[in-house]
């Protein structure tokens, strides 16, 4: 299912912007001229990572500092240990678009 979230100028830089689709709580994130998205709730401790801090193609987590790579969702630092999911994203026309599996 592909769904339309916004225009890409609509993104702020180097910062998250939480989505809800569905179930999916999301965390998006323009960095550069890419958009990143991955699941907003941190996977050690329940806090949102759309109001973490970007950088180096990561985001840390606001509660305790674990980063997450922002293109696969894997930590890079304690305490966290789990992934948190991705998602696909794509940006046709100047609008982002976020592909999520029929589940």
């Amino acid at each position: 299912m592909k769904i339309e979230i916004t225009p890409f100028d609509k993104l702020p830089r180097d910062r998250g912007v939480r989505v809800k689709v569905g179930d999916h709580r999301i965390a998006m994130f323009r960095v550069g001229d890419t958009v990143y998205a991955i699941g907003d709730v941190c996977s050690h401790a329940e806090a949102s990572l759309a109001e973490g801090e970007v950088f180096d193609g990561s985001v840390e987590c606001p509660r305790h500092g674990s980063e997450f790579d922002l293109a696969t969702g894997a930590p890079s630092s304690l305490p966290a240990t789990t992934p948190v999911p991705t998602y696909d994203v794509s940006v046709e026309d100047g609008t982002v678009f976020l592909s999520l599996d029929d589940q």
